[in-house]
Protein backbone atom coordinates (compact mmCIF):
# COMPACT_ATOMS: atom_id res chain seq x y z
CA UNK A 1 0.00 0.00 0.00
CA UNK A 2 3.21 2.40 0.89
CA UNK A 3 4.58 2.72 -2.40
CA UNK A 4 0.76 3.76 -4.05
CA UNK A 5 0.27 6.44 -1.47
CA UNK A 6 1.68 8.94 -3.84
CA UNK A 7 -0.93 8.61 -6.63
CA UNK A 8 -3.52 7.56 -4.45
CA UNK A 9 -6.92 9.47 -5.01
CA UNK A 10 -9.28 7.20 -2.94
CA UNK A 11 -9.92 4.94 -0.09
CA UNK A 12 -12.96 2.85 0.60
CA UNK A 13 -13.81 0.20 2.86
CA UNK A 14 -16.64 -2.35 2.30
CA UNK A 15 -18.82 -1.67 5.08
CA UNK A 16 -21.62 -4.18 6.66
CA UNK A 17 -24.57 -3.99 8.23
CA UNK A 18 -23.75 -2.67 11.79
CA UNK A 19 -23.26 0.76 10.53
CA UNK A 20 -26.19 0.46 8.40
CA UNK A 21 -28.42 -0.56 11.53
CA UNK A 22 -26.43 2.63 13.30
CA UNK A 23 -28.23 5.21 10.91
CA UNK A 24 -31.87 3.12 10.91
CA UNK A 25 -31.66 3.55 14.63
CA UNK A 26 -32.03 7.15 14.21
CA UNK A 27 -35.29 6.72 12.82
CA UNK A 28 -34.16 8.03 9.34
CA UNK A 29 -36.73 7.84 6.65
CA UNK A 30 -33.84 7.44 3.80
CA UNK A 31 -30.40 5.74 4.35
CA UNK A 32 -27.60 6.85 2.49
CA UNK A 33 -24.07 5.03 2.49
CA UNK A 34 -20.13 4.44 1.25
CA UNK A 35 -19.34 2.14 -0.34
CA UNK A 36 -21.43 -1.35 1.30
CA UNK A 37 -20.77 -4.93 0.73
CA UNK A 38 -23.85 -5.75 -1.25
CA UNK A 39 -25.55 -8.67 0.70
CA UNK A 40 -25.18 -6.08 3.87
CA UNK A 41 -28.21 -3.73 2.78
CA UNK A 42 -30.28 -6.90 3.17
CA UNK A 43 -28.85 -8.18 6.12
CA UNK A 44 -29.30 -4.66 8.19
CA UNK A 45 -32.78 -4.28 7.30
CA UNK A 46 -33.34 -7.65 8.62
CA UNK A 47 -31.64 -6.73 11.55
CA UNK A 48 -33.41 -3.58 12.47
CA UNK A 49 -36.38 -4.92 11.83
CA UNK A 50 -36.03 -7.95 13.87
CA UNK A 51 -33.62 -6.84 16.59
CA UNK A 52 -31.04 -9.84 14.94
CA UNK A 53 -28.12 -9.68 17.55
CA UNK A 54 -24.57 -9.33 15.18
CA UNK A 55 -23.58 -12.33 16.64
CA UNK A 56 -26.90 -14.68 15.93
CA UNK A 57 -25.01 -16.60 12.75
CA UNK A 58 -28.00 -18.67 11.80
CA UNK A 59 -29.49 -15.36 10.94
CA UNK A 60 -26.55 -13.53 9.56
CA UNK A 61 -26.32 -16.12 7.03
CA UNK A 62 -30.15 -15.93 6.36
CA UNK A 63 -29.61 -12.50 5.86
CA UNK A 64 -26.57 -12.75 3.78
CA UNK A 65 -28.29 -15.55 1.40
CA UNK A 66 -31.22 -13.04 1.05
CA UNK A 67 -28.46 -10.29 0.01
CA UNK A 68 -26.91 -12.59 -2.49
CA UNK A 69 -29.68 -13.59 -4.02
CA UNK A 70 -31.32 -9.99 -4.33
CA UNK A 71 -28.19 -8.02 -5.02
CA UNK A 72 -28.01 -7.97 -8.75
CA UNK A 73 -31.56 -7.16 -9.53
CA UNK A 74 -33.20 -9.08 -12.17
CA UNK A 75 -30.58 -11.31 -12.43
CA UNK A 76 -32.33 -13.91 -10.22
CA UNK A 77 -35.66 -13.88 -12.21
CA UNK A 78 -34.04 -14.79 -15.17
CA UNK A 79 -31.83 -11.75 -16.45
CA UNK A 80 -29.03 -13.42 -17.27
CA UNK A 81 -30.26 -17.43 -17.37
CA UNK A 82 -31.74 -16.61 -20.63
CA UNK A 83 -29.28 -19.28 -23.13
CA UNK A 84 -31.58 -19.42 -26.40
CA UNK A 85 -31.32 -23.45 -28.06
CA UNK A 86 -28.69 -24.00 -24.93
CA UNK A 87 -31.40 -24.58 -22.18
CA UNK A 88 -34.58 -26.44 -22.29
CA UNK A 89 -37.02 -23.82 -20.37
CA UNK A 90 -36.03 -20.43 -21.40
CA UNK A 91 -36.92 -17.34 -19.97
CA UNK A 92 -40.86 -15.90 -20.68
CA UNK A 93 -41.30 -12.37 -21.56
CA UNK A 94 -37.49 -11.26 -21.34
CA UNK A 95 -38.65 -7.58 -22.59
CA UNK A 96 -40.82 -7.11 -19.74
CA UNK A 97 -38.56 -8.73 -16.77
CA UNK A 98 -39.77 -8.19 -13.52
CA UNK A 99 -37.32 -7.16 -10.56
CA UNK A 100 -37.32 -10.20 -7.32
CA UNK A 101 -38.60 -9.16 -4.36
CA UNK A 102 -37.52 -11.31 -1.48
CA UNK A 103 -39.88 -12.05 1.86
CA UNK A 104 -37.97 -13.25 5.28
CA UNK A 105 -39.21 -14.80 8.53
CA UNK A 106 -37.74 -13.79 12.09
CA UNK A 107 -36.53 -17.50 11.91
CA UNK A 108 -34.38 -16.75 9.12
CA UNK A 109 -36.62 -19.03 6.23
CA UNK A 110 -36.46 -16.53 3.29
CA UNK A 111 -38.83 -16.92 -0.06
CA UNK A 112 -37.84 -15.28 -3.64
CA UNK A 113 -40.29 -14.54 -5.79
CA UNK A 114 -41.46 -11.52 -8.61
CA UNK A 115 -44.79 -9.98 -9.48
CA UNK A 116 -47.24 -12.03 -10.97
CA UNK A 117 -48.06 -10.12 -14.25
CA UNK A 118 -44.61 -9.61 -15.22
CA UNK A 119 -41.83 -10.98 -17.60
CA UNK A 120 -39.19 -13.52 -16.37
CA UNK A 121 -39.25 -16.63 -13.80
CA UNK A 122 -38.13 -17.57 -10.30
CA UNK A 123 -37.28 -21.34 -9.82
CA UNK A 124 -34.73 -23.56 -8.71
CA UNK A 125 -32.87 -22.86 -11.49
CA UNK A 126 -32.60 -19.17 -11.47
CA UNK A 127 -31.68 -18.88 -8.01
CA UNK A 128 -28.93 -21.50 -8.00
CA UNK A 129 -27.49 -20.00 -10.66
CA UNK A 130 -27.48 -16.69 -8.80
CA UNK A 131 -26.31 -18.39 -5.65
CA UNK A 132 -23.25 -19.33 -7.20
CA UNK A 133 -22.53 -16.03 -9.10
CA UNK A 134 -19.17 -14.88 -7.95
CA UNK A 135 -18.87 -17.73 -5.09
CA UNK A 136 -15.21 -17.93 -4.87
CA UNK A 137 -15.32 -19.94 -1.87
CA UNK A 138 -18.93 -22.00 -1.16
CA UNK A 139 -17.84 -23.17 2.47
CA UNK A 140 -16.39 -18.95 3.01
CA UNK A 141 -17.93 -16.28 1.29
CA UNK A 142 -16.18 -13.62 2.79
CA UNK A 143 -18.15 -10.46 3.76
CA UNK A 144 -18.27 -7.43 6.96
CA UNK A 145 -21.22 -9.50 8.33
CA UNK A 146 -19.91 -13.21 8.56
CA UNK A 147 -18.50 -15.68 6.60
CA UNK A 148 -21.12 -17.11 4.72
CA UNK A 149 -21.33 -20.96 4.29
CA UNK A 150 -23.85 -22.07 1.47
CA UNK A 151 -22.67 -25.48 1.45
CA UNK A 152 -25.89 -26.74 3.36
CA UNK A 153 -28.60 -25.29 1.50
CA UNK A 154 -31.78 -25.85 0.23
CA UNK A 155 -34.28 -24.57 -2.17
CA UNK A 156 -37.80 -25.42 -2.21
CA UNK A 157 -40.37 -24.82 -4.97
CA UNK A 158 -43.05 -23.12 -2.95
CA UNK A 159 -45.35 -22.65 -6.27
CA UNK A 160 -45.10 -20.67 -9.45
CA UNK A 161 -42.09 -17.94 -9.34
CA UNK A 162 -41.77 -18.23 -5.39
CA UNK A 163 -38.88 -20.59 -3.85
CA UNK A 164 -37.94 -21.01 -0.24
CA UNK A 165 -34.93 -21.03 1.13
CA UNK A 166 -33.65 -22.86 4.44
CA UNK A 167 -29.56 -23.86 5.55
CA UNK A 168 -27.69 -20.93 5.40
CA UNK A 169 -24.52 -21.16 8.37
CA UNK A 170 -22.02 -18.90 9.16
CA UNK A 171 -18.89 -18.36 10.92
CA UNK A 172 -17.98 -14.96 12.82
CA UNK A 173 -16.70 -12.30 10.67
CA UNK A 174 -13.02 -11.45 10.02
CA UNK A 175 -10.84 -9.06 11.92
CA UNK A 176 -10.56 -6.80 8.89
CA UNK A 177 -12.20 -4.91 5.97
CA UNK A 178 -11.38 -4.92 2.44
CA UNK A 179 -10.44 -1.81 1.08
CA UNK A 180 -10.52 -0.72 -2.62
CA UNK A 181 -8.00 1.74 -3.46
CA UNK A 182 -8.07 3.78 -6.41
CA UNK A 183 -5.07 5.51 -7.86
CA UNK A 184 -3.57 7.31 -10.64
CA UNK A 185 -1.65 4.78 -13.10
CA UNK A 186 -1.02 6.73 -16.33
CA UNK A 187 -2.92 7.04 -19.77
CA UNK A 188 -4.62 5.00 -22.09
CA UNK A 189 -4.69 5.57 -25.63
CA UNK A 190 -7.14 3.68 -28.06
CA UNK A 191 -8.21 3.63 -31.42
CA UNK A 192 -10.08 1.98 -34.04
CA UNK A 193 -10.60 1.08 -37.55
CA UNK A 194 -12.60 -1.89 -39.58
CA UNK A 195 -11.90 -4.11 -42.70
CA UNK A 196 -14.69 -6.29 -44.29
CA UNK A 197 -14.11 -8.53 -47.26
CA UNK A 198 -11.73 -11.05 -48.75
CA UNK A 199 -8.70 -11.05 -46.43
CA UNK A 200 -9.91 -8.89 -43.89
CA UNK A 201 -8.39 -10.86 -40.64
CA UNK A 202 -5.03 -9.96 -42.46
CA UNK A 203 -5.29 -6.41 -43.18
CA UNK A 204 -6.43 -5.69 -39.91
CA UNK A 205 -3.18 -7.79 -38.20
CA UNK A 206 -0.70 -5.98 -40.92
CA UNK A 207 -2.45 -2.43 -39.33
CA UNK A 208 -1.66 -3.72 -36.01
CA UNK A 209 1.85 -4.10 -36.73
CA UNK A 210 1.90 -1.05 -39.02
CA UNK A 211 0.77 1.18 -36.09
CA UNK A 212 3.38 -0.01 -33.55
CA UNK A 213 6.10 0.31 -35.90
CA UNK A 214 5.14 4.09 -36.89
CA UNK A 215 4.62 4.97 -32.85
CA UNK A 216 8.66 2.83 -31.92
CA UNK A 217 9.78 5.32 -34.94
CA UNK A 218 8.37 8.47 -33.30
CA UNK A 219 9.94 6.93 -30.36
CA UNK A 220 6.77 6.58 -27.97
CA UNK A 221 7.41 3.82 -24.95
CA UNK A 222 4.92 1.30 -23.75
CA UNK A 223 4.00 -0.40 -20.84
CA UNK A 224 1.07 -2.18 -22.17
CA UNK A 225 0.02 -2.99 -25.81
CA UNK A 226 -3.49 -5.24 -26.11
CA UNK A 227 -4.43 -5.93 -29.86
CA UNK A 228 -8.13 -6.71 -30.51
CA UNK A 229 -9.96 -8.02 -33.50
CA UNK A 230 -13.79 -7.54 -32.28
CA UNK A 231 -15.41 -10.41 -33.43
CA UNK A 232 -12.73 -12.68 -33.52
CA UNK A 233 -10.59 -12.16 -30.70
CA UNK A 234 -11.07 -9.45 -28.18
CA UNK A 235 -12.87 -11.70 -25.41
CA UNK A 236 -10.83 -14.96 -25.36
CA UNK A 237 -7.89 -14.51 -27.47
CA UNK A 238 -7.32 -16.17 -31.01
CA UNK A 239 -7.24 -19.87 -31.98
CA UNK A 240 -6.21 -20.69 -35.18
CA UNK A 241 -9.12 -23.01 -36.15
CA UNK A 242 -11.50 -20.26 -35.51
CA UNK A 243 -13.36 -19.61 -38.87
CA UNK A 244 -12.40 -16.09 -40.35
CA UNK A 245 -15.47 -13.46 -40.12
CA UNK A 246 -16.50 -11.55 -42.93
CA UNK A 247 -15.96 -8.62 -41.40
CA UNK A 248 -13.66 -7.19 -38.44
CA UNK A 249 -12.96 -4.37 -36.11
CA UNK A 250 -9.11 -3.56 -35.14
CA UNK A 251 -9.15 -2.21 -31.57
CA UNK A 252 -5.73 -0.63 -30.64
CA UNK A 253 -5.17 -0.15 -27.15
CA UNK A 254 -1.88 1.16 -25.08
CA UNK A 255 -0.29 2.21 -21.82
CA UNK A 256 1.53 4.96 -21.08
CA UNK A 257 2.84 6.81 -18.53
CA UNK A 258 3.00 9.87 -21.35
CA UNK A 259 -0.19 11.94 -22.23
CA UNK A 260 1.32 12.76 -25.91
CA UNK A 261 2.31 9.16 -26.09
CA UNK A 262 -1.33 8.05 -25.33
CA UNK A 263 -2.74 10.51 -28.01
CA UNK A 264 -0.86 9.54 -30.96
CA UNK A 265 -2.34 5.58 -30.70
CA UNK A 266 -5.65 6.72 -31.97
CA UNK A 267 -4.32 9.17 -33.99
CA UNK A 268 -1.89 6.53 -35.91
CA UNK A 269 -5.47 4.49 -36.18
CA UNK A 270 -7.27 6.51 -37.65
CA UNK A 271 -4.35 7.46 -40.56
CA UNK A 272 -4.76 4.17 -41.67
CA UNK A 273 -7.66 5.15 -43.52
CA UNK A 274 -4.74 6.71 -46.22
CA UNK A 275 -1.36 5.11 -44.81
CA UNK A 276 -2.65 1.48 -45.64
CA UNK A 277 -3.47 -1.15 -45.90
CA UNK A 278 -5.99 -1.02 -48.41
CA UNK A 279 -9.53 -1.26 -47.36
CA UNK A 280 -10.11 0.12 -43.83
CA UNK A 281 -12.77 2.88 -43.52
CA UNK A 282 -15.01 3.44 -40.05
CA UNK A 283 -11.90 5.15 -38.12
CA UNK A 284 -13.28 6.20 -35.06
CA UNK A 285 -11.95 9.26 -33.42
CA UNK A 286 -8.91 9.14 -31.28
CA UNK A 287 -9.45 7.98 -27.33
CA UNK A 288 -7.21 8.85 -24.20
CA UNK A 289 -8.33 7.83 -20.97
CA UNK A 290 -6.34 8.59 -17.91
CA UNK A 291 -5.90 5.30 -15.93
CA UNK A 292 -8.03 5.19 -12.40
CA UNK A 293 -6.78 1.77 -11.66
CA UNK A 294 -7.49 0.04 -8.07
CA UNK A 295 -5.64 -2.34 -5.77
CA UNK A 296 -7.69 -4.26 -3.04
CA UNK A 297 -6.01 -4.51 0.46
CA UNK A 298 -6.83 -5.72 3.83
CA UNK A 299 -7.44 -3.18 6.68
CA UNK A 300 -8.11 -3.93 10.53
CA UNK A 301 -11.29 -3.06 11.73
CA UNK A 302 -10.01 -0.53 14.51
CA UNK A 303 -8.55 1.26 11.89
CA UNK A 304 -11.82 2.56 10.34
CA UNK A 305 -14.14 4.87 12.02
CA UNK A 306 -17.62 4.95 10.19
CA UNK A 307 -19.89 7.76 10.97
CA UNK A 308 -23.47 8.46 10.76
CA UNK A 309 -24.77 12.10 10.19
CA UNK A 310 -28.74 12.99 10.24
CA UNK A 311 -29.63 16.00 7.74
CA UNK A 312 -33.13 16.94 7.61
CA UNK A 313 -34.67 18.20 4.89
CA UNK A 314 -37.55 20.87 4.66
CA UNK A 315 -40.61 20.46 2.88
Amino acid sequence: LETLLPAMCSANAYLGADIICRALETGARIVLTGRVADPSLFVATAMHHFGWRYNDWTKMAAGTALGHLLECGAQVSGGCFGDPGKKEKQVPDLARLGFPFGDIAADGTLWISKLADSGGRVDLATCKEQMLYEMHDPAAYLTPDCVFDMTGLEMFQDGLDRVRVTGARARPRTPSYKVTVGYLDGFIGEGQISYAGINAVAKAKWAADVVQARLKERGFAYSEVRVDLIGMSSLHGMAEARPEPYEVRLRLAMRTADRKAAEAVGFETRALHVNGPGGGGGGADPVVREVLAVQSVLLARELVDPQVRIERVKS
